[in-house]
């Protein structure tokens, strides 16, 4: 082999190397975001992958990139449980597949919850408002089909997806009692029950996700 050809096939390796670098550091975030949330250091991920930590920072240039590497299929992946629930035939069903699905999802991944119930557009361009788009259409249906209570907002929902959540982050050793609590809630949907007239704004949602989501660091 000439010196040419030996520098192309080392350049090659080279390369090859730093792709799955890559992939390990991004399988070991999407881990531990999950089992964690997006408090974790770059040091704690660079340990997970078996790689050091200079070689995540030449990877990713700030947290933000590496989370949106991380769980960007993830949140692919509540669209798709999003789409699904739009298309069914009562609009109540699609809420309760869509609140199901989607507390299914973030119950297994702290880090995707704060992403989702946060609505980061700019760390994950999806699913936040693709989401909301879904509920709200869902709710507007339910409301004028007559399955729906007076007042439920969007807003309520977010909400409802935090407190469950938070069942299931600290109820590890009973990872299905969450749904006990999102099926109260659910049933409080039901049409029939008085208007929902209770002080306090649905649009204060926003800081109080953000409030939630506080102990992330970036």
């Amino acid at each position: 082999m000439t010196d040419e050809g030996a520098a192309g096939a080392a350049e090659r390796g080279l390369r090859r190397d730093a792709q799955r670098n890559r992939e390990r550091i991004v399988e070991a975030a999407r881990a531990l975001f999950a089992e964690r949330g997006l408090a974790v250091g770059f040091n704690e991920i660079a340990h997970r992958a078996g790689v050091g930590v200079g070689t995540v920072y030449n990877r990713f240039a700030t947290k933000d990139e590496l989370v949106g590497a991380a769980l960007q299929e993830p949140a692919r992946e509540l669209l798709r449980v999003a789409e699904q629930a739009r298309g069914a035939a009562r609009a109540r069903d699609g809420l309760v597949l869509v609140l199901d699905g989607i507390a299914a999802l973030l119950a297994a991944n702290l880090g995707l919850r704060d992403i989702a119930l946060t609505f980061d557009e700019q760390t994950v361009p999806e699913p936040g408002p693709a989401i909301a788009d879904v509920i709200d259409d869902l709710l507007t249906r339910a409301t004028a089909e007559g399955d729906l209570r007076a007042g439920v907002t969007v807003h309520d929902l977010v909400v409802a997806l935090w407190m469950v959540t938070e069942v299931a982050r600290h109820s590890p050793d009973h990872p299905e009692l969450y749904r006990r609590y999102l099926q109260v809630l659910v049933d409080g949907l039901t049409a029939g029950a008085a208007p929902l007239d209770v002080p306090g704004s649905p649009a204060a949602t926003a800081d109080l996700s953000r409030r939630w989501a506080g102990a992330r660091q970036r």
